[in-house]
């Protein structure tokens, strides 16, 4: 009875000391814990800056956006917008306009006597100019975006990797001392857990947040690519009232 009353407080005592802190836990990982813990948490601040330049970026675009239709369907000259915006655009709906503008004044310079460019031929040509420029504006939107799908997707199994290997070594603590008691195992397995629980903490604000930025990023393509359809057909009207 006294070897059994011993053995219970020194198990207390062990477990008394035990500091379970998060600190602490990191501290006493092996190294291959410790990578895993440094990589999940790089990539979780790397995906919330990520998440507040989007929001921030998108914020700016959607009401830069408005500013430029509300200025376009004013009804002023669209030479004059042209002249004020073609050395800076200030985004990519600018952008689009001032590309388009640019390639119907130039071929529009190049009428001559009775050679009289066809008039599908330049719708073509802005159409695909406006393209070109909606194409590489989106895909600097889009930029860092993919990493938030691939932290979403692989951070919960980089997470569940070091518990794995947390208690792989607990077991093999187990094995080395011969004692199964909660002080020897209790240990590594929380270090374990924390792995895991820090795999979902950057997998799950990162999954969400694709999926917004996914669904507004579409919304703002969609803007574009429907203000492009709206001014070739403007310039389309034009060009045919001029022939």
């Amino acid at each position: 009875m006294e070897s059994t009353a011993v053995d219970v407080a020194a198990l207390g005592g062990s477990m008394a000391v035990t500091d379970f802190s998060i600190w602490s836990m990191f501290l006493r990982a092996d190294w291959v814990v410790k990578s895993v813990i440094a990589i999940l948490l790089l990539a979780s601040i790397w995906s919330w800056a990520i998440i507040f330049e989007k929001l921030l970026s998108l914020r700016r675009l959607n009401t830069l956006a408005g500013e430029f239709e509300n200025t376009f369907w004013s009804g002023g000259a669209l030479d004059d917008l042209f002249e004020r915006l073609q050395d800076r655009p200030r985004d990519p709906m600018s952008a689009i306009f001032v590309a388009a503008m640019r390639e119907w004044r130039r071929s529009d310079l190049k009428r001559t006597g009775e050679s009289i460019l066809s008039r599908a031929g330049l719708e073509e040509r802005v159409d695909r100019v406006m393209h070109l420029i909606l194409v590489r504006e989106m895909s600097r939107i889009e930029r860092h975006v993919n990493f938030l799908a691939s932290t979403g997707a692989t951070a919960p199994f980089v997470g569940l990797f070091g518990t794995v290997w947390g208690i792989m070594k607990s077991f093999q603590a187990i094995g080395a001392t011969k004692n199964t008691s909660l002080a020897i195992v209790a240990p590594g397995i929380a270090e374990a857990l924390f792995a895991t629980a820090l795999g979902l903490l950057a997998a799950i604000p990162a999954v969400l947040a694709y999926n917004k930025f996914s669904k507004d990023i579409d919304s703002y393509a969609g803007r574009l690519e429907g203000f492009a359809g709206e001014f070739l057909a403007i310039l389309a009207r034009q060009t045919h009232d001029r022939d």
